[in-house]
This record gives C-alpha cells, sequence and structure tokens, in this order.
C-alpha cells in the first residue's frame, strides 16, 4: 500500500506474476508468519483481525489455517492483487470469515475494534515521517485498547558501515529469486528513494507516536525487520 499521494500501479500481468517472484524467498516468509502466529496465540478464539495492505493474501492465508474461528477484515488499494488475494482466500475456504475491501485504510467503513492488525512492508513507502506517524494512528484508532500490532519493514541505518555489506546480501538474494536484473536493480534504486529505509530506532519511534507502546523488535532476516506492539490504553 502506498499513500494517498502515490500511484498504486499493478495490472494484472504484475499482480499475477508477483507470487512467482518471490516465490524462491518462501524460507524468509515463512519465519516471519510463524513467529506471527506465535505473537498473536493468546488472541481470542474469534479475534477479529486487520490485515493492512494485504496484497496476495499471505500472511492472511497462513493465519485463516492456523485460526480457523479468526474472522479478517482484508485493505488493499491494488484491485489486482486484492483480485488475487479474493480468489486464493475462496479456494481454500475462508471466504466466509473475509471482508474484502478496495482502498486505503482511511475509507474503511466503521466497525467494532479489532483484537490486532497485520501491517506487513507497507508502511515504508510513506517516505514522510509525519504521514507514516499518521497511518499507524490511523491503524491504532481500529483497534481496542491492549489490541496488538504486527508491522514488518525494510531497515536500517543506511549511513551505517553495516548497510554496505547487508545490501551486497540483499542484492545477492534479490538475484537468487530469479527475478530479471531489471526488475533487481529496480527494486535496489528504490531503497532509499521510493522505499523508505530507516533505521529501527526511527521505526519504533515512528510505531509508538501512533498511539502504541513501545514496539518489540521480534524478528529480522536481512533487510526486513518486524515488531509487536500494543495499542496503549
Amino acid at each position: 500500500m502506498k499513500s494517498k499521494e502515490q500511484t498504486v500501479v499493478f495490472d494484472q500481468k504484475r499482480a499475477s506474476s508477483y507470487d512467482k517472484q518471490v516465490a524462491k524467498l518462501a524460507p524468509m516468509r515463512d519465519a516471519l508468519h510463524f513467529v506471527i502466529q506465535m505473537v498473536f496465540s493468546e488472541l481470542p478464539v474469534d479475534a477479529r483481525v486487520l490485515c493492512v495492505g494485504v496484497g496476495t493474501g499471505a500472511e492472511l492465508m497462513d493465519l485463516a489455517r492456523a485460526f480457523p474461528q479468526w474472522h479478517f477484515t482484508v485493505v488493499e488499494p491494488a484491485a489486482p492483487m486484492l483480485d488475487i488475494c479474493r480468489e486464493r482466500v475462496e479456494t481454500c475456504g475462508f471466504a466466509s470469515r473475509c471482508t474484502f475491501h478496495e482502498g486505503y485504510l482511511a475509507s474503511l467503513p466503521e466497525s467494532d475494534a479489532f483484537d490486532a492488525a497485520t501491517c506487513i512492508l507497507v508502511s515504508q513507502f510513506f517516505m514522510g515521517s509525519d504521514e507514516r506517524c499518521d497511518f499507524f494512528r490511523q491503524i491504532a484508532a481500529r483497534l481496542r485498547p491492549g489490541g496488538c500490532l504486527v508491522n514488518a519493514d525494510l531497515a536500517s541505518d543506511m549511513s551505517a558501515p553495516a548497510y554496505k555489506s547487508l545490501f551486497e546480501v540483499w542484492a545477492r538474494t534479490m538475484l537468487y529469486s530469479e527475478m530479471s536484473a531489471e526488475e533487481v536493480e529496480k527494486r535496489l534504486t528504490a531503497l532509499g528513494q521510493d522505499v523508505a529505509v530507516l533505521s529501527t530506532q526511527e521505526i519504533e519511534a515512528i510505531i509508538a507516536s501512533g498511539d502504541f507502546d513501545k514496539p518489540v523488535l521480534f524478528f529480522q532476516a536481512l533487510l526486513i525487520h518486524a515488531w509487536y506492539a500494543k495499542r496503549m490504553v
């Protein structure tokens, strides 16, 4: 999901190839999803979960399988991505537990408060800190007091010596995924330009400013970092 000022460009061809592009990176994705399940494991048996910027639905599918009585509200502005997500959900028999919203979080109709929310590789597309803080406030406003957010983004101190080494390994990882050289170059060039790669401390401060308690960093795989945080009571 990108900000309203940015254009979401995901035609049917790009959306349909997205999962194939990242298929070889599944070990990182699966490890993250497993730990998210552990973070969420004490939620109510009939928890209501908000999935923000769900894309083709990877985390949604894992959570729906693991917690068969949970209900999900799915937010995604790119219609081709949401169509694929919906098809996957219907094929697996989870459709009765999902509400789909094509659009941004701000346009999601009001509802009862959610027990938890996921936001996976989404907030990094907000280049301005104020805009990013407001995004997390919008999520917090949808959660019950004490509700749990899991957020994952690319993060690193780009000015630190270690970043150069991490960047090189990240580049090799993109090439390993069998993306085209053109796509890899595009993704690497986007870091710091179209994708806000901030230090973990900066991201934690942004999340906390959005009405959350101090975030807890619980996962890292190269540049991917993930935190959980509770909405302030």
